[in-house]
């Protein structure tokens, strides 16, 4: 998904109004207008309760995204007051981020917190602390939260109740609910950690088959491509695949990836899925959504690969965006890698975990609680083996226990100076996941897969 650099881009930015701008080298986010007819949508209804707030992950190469939305820049000189030089400094530097980074193939091993860091630092540096927090809290209220109240979950591993996707990040896991039923599962590929997917509701409002691209003057494209000009609907070069699901800027849901990229950093921001996939969830939106998007209406479709065509659901289904790397499952404990390098895996995150379904650390036996502080310790760490949540000591409050969790010093000097480089961390490395037995999980926890399409094209519009 392409990060235009705004910069480099002034004079693309009308191209880029008419394709709801993307992140860099596969999801184009691209706007729903089309020549083609649409179908009403109802709108949601919207609680009054307090927004939960997440990290929405902000990068330089993320806020470069923003500034191409229409009213991003007078948002932020209308709320925050900025002024016109300290937004102009900005753009350099959000632009300067993206035309840094590279895609040669490599499997750079980066760090998440140090391309995270890297640009609050550069943020503050301009706009000074108090501007800067400012700025954030209003980006992860615009885009993390999204503008759906009260529907984020407060407690770990919530059930739907209500029919919405849920996407966990860690688990490269995405699942499709009816009414609290979990109807289908998706593996998936996410963000790359200096493009992290982020967190919060969203809603689908419509689904764009056959979706064009338009290439940004950007580093990575090398050729390939004519910064500028459209890549047509259908191009096997088309980044976006065969179908694209708006979710809420900066990111989408789409296709065009290769199985081997599920289950690992794959996208700018996006969900990723290969185009067999990502089909197959048309359908399942159809049925969702009360409209008629029948697999042999999309099999029709992809016969002419040249025509876009953009269908509004009869009813938006809402999408959950979690970042959740401990998961009770079932009689067991799932401690996923902290891929965006957040600290929560920590004693205190399994304590909280255990609390939600009744289970107290101290009930269980020696073999489980070592096999617990171990999986949390590998867990913990980064791709250069370094800690991520430091000297972790957590104490659960019910019980008033001690736990604490040895873990590495420091961030290494190489990892700092690597990300500073300009490479996107292409790859995860390692054991993505542990899973331990706990036997007083049995019948508990978050529901397993269910009909789980793992890309292959034996799971093609399969219910």
């Amino acid at each position: 998904m392409s990060l235009a650099a705004f910069a480099k881009q002034r004079n693309l930015r009308t191209l880029a109004f008419f394709g709801i701008l993307g992140l860099l080298s596969a999801c184009n986010y691209q706007n729903t207008t089309t020549t083609e007819p649409v179908h009403e949508a109802d709108t949601l209804v919207r609680s009054d309760t307090t927004r939960n707030i997440q990290d929405f992950g902000l990068t330089l190469p993320v806020l470069d995204a923003l500034f191409l939305e229409e009213d991003f820049q007078e948002t932020l000189t209308s709320q925050l007051q900025l002024t016109s030089e300290q937004i102009s400094k900005l753009k350099v530097a959000a632009s300067a981020s993206v035309a840094n980074l590279s895609e040669d193939g490599t499997n750079y091993l980066g760090s998440a917190r140090a391309a995270k860091q890297q640009s609050e630092e550069q943020i503050r540096e301009i706009l000074g602390p108090d501007k800067a927090d400012q700025l954030f809290r209003l980006v992860s209220q615009r885009y993390a939260s999204g503008d759906i109240d009260g529907l984020f979950p407060t407690t770990p591993n919530a059930v739907p109740t209500d029919t919405r996707i849920v996407v966990n990040a860690p688990a490269f896991r995405m699942d499709v609910f009816q009414e609290g039923k979990l109807l289908k599962s998706y593996r998936i590929g996410i963000g790359y950690p200096e493009f992290p997917l982020p967190t919060g509701m969203r809603r689908a409002e419509s689904i764009i088959f056959n979706p064009t691209w338009t290439p940004p003057d950007e580093p990575w494209v090398k050729g390939k491509f004519q910064p500028g000009k459209k890549v047509a609907a259908g191009s096997e070069l088309n980044p976006l695949g065969l179908i694209k699901i708006p979710i809420g800027s900066p990111s989408l849901i789409h296709g065009g990836k290769p199985a081997t990229k599920l289950g690992d950093f794959a996208s700018h921001g996006c969900v990723g899925l290969t185009n067999d996939q990502v089909q197959d969830l048309a359908t399942v939106l159809g049925q969702l959504s009360g409209t008629p998007i029948t697999a042999e209406r999309i099999q029709d479709l992809e016969k002419q690969k040249k025509k876009t065509e953009a269908v509004k659901l009869g009813q938006p289904v809402l999408v959950e965006l979690r970042y959740e790397t401990i998961v009770a499952e079932n009689g067991k404990l799932y401690i996923h890698r902290d891929v965006y390098e957040r600290g929560t895996n920590t004693m205190k995150d399994a304590i909280r975990v255990l609390n939600v379904y009744g289970v107290q650390y101290e009930s269980l036996s020696a073999q489980e609680k070592a096999a617990v502080t171990n999986a949390l310790s590998e867990m913990n760490l980064d791709s250069q083996g370094n800690a991520i949540a430091e000297n972790v000591s957590s104490k659960d409050t019910t019980s008033g226990a001690q736990v604490a969790v040895d873990s590495k010093n420091g961030v290494a000097a190489s990892k700092q100076e690597g990300a500073k480089k300009g490479k996107v961390t292409r790859s995860v490395e390692g054991q993505k996941e542990l899973v331990i037995p706990i036997a007083a999980l049995q019948g508990k926890g978050y529901p397993a897969a269910a009909n789980l399409n793992t890309g292959s094209s034996s799971t093609r519009f399969r219910n």
